[in-house]
């Protein structure tokens, strides 16, 4: 199928009951008192440099035929990336409600209350450990009438190596199928870390490849979130 593109348009923002969200994203173990610090001063700084960072980036969308960018598709859905593009994505898809997965951890809880500012929604969990417990917070996400995001290779790995969690959550809401994108920087500063976290340099463009669906199981999600790179790669 050929790709085609277009400039993306951010979404109008969602809004979505306080009484609602807290159903399942509350789950935050204790920190130290040093950590509670970091806690309240790093998330609202990283999310002002990420709006500041974004506003500067040009989005464009690149589909294949018959295929709708994630984030126009009616809702409840499942959508997976890779981990590396996380901060791209922050910016992109702010302002919509997405509920995310997000590791119960201490830089999970960084990451979960920098993406909070930016208008998603945060559920605790893991697709790894701890995973029944993320997944059943999704599913309650999901049934809520969420597009629900999960990094395929997160939280730590290996990289670009799709986990189940996705597949897990299809099965227990019924979902036919998985939705798969990937977001490249034209230009990116590339962080040493076991993702190779993509940080993308001011005023570049950021290419949102869109493949078709991949079917709810393992080894086809890990064949299209490939493909995704594919797009971008070869565009």
């Amino acid at each position: 199928m050929t790709p085609q593109s277009s400039a993306a348009k951010p979404s109008s923002p969602t809004a979505f009951p306080r009484r609602v969200r807290q159903r399942y994203t509350r789950s935050v173990p204790p920190f130290s008192r040093q950590q509670r610090l970091l806690l309240a001063l790093l998330p609202p700084a990283a999310s002002l440099l990420i709006r500041l960072l974004g506003s500067t980036l040009r989005y464009r969308n690149i589909t294949e035929a018959g295929t709708i960018p994630g984030d126009l598709l009616p809702r409840p859905a499942i959508f997976v990336f890779w981990h590396r593009s996380l901060l791209a994505c922050a910016h992109r898809f702010r302002g919509q409600g997405i509920a995310i997965l997000i590791s119960p951890s201490f830089d999970g809880e960084l990451i979960a209350r920098t993406v909070e500012r930016l208008g998603f929604q945060a559920v605790r969990g893991s697709s790894s450990r701890d995973g029944v417990s993320g997944l059943r917070k999704l599913e309650r996400a999901y049934r809520s009438g969420l597009l629900c995001a999960i990094t395929a290779d997160g939280p730590r790995g290996p990289s670009m190596v799709a986990k189940p969690g996705a597949t897990q959550l299809a099965a227990l809401v019924g979902a036919a199928s998985i939705g798969v994108f990937h977001a490249r920087p034209t230009r990116a500063w590339i962080l040493h870390s076991w993702d190779r976290f993509l940080i993308p340099k001011p005023f570049s463009e950021v290419l949102l490849t869109w493949p078709t669906h991949s079917t709810p199981d393992l080894p086809c999600l890990q064949a299209t979130l490939e493909h995704a790179v594919t797009m971008a790669d070869t565009t």
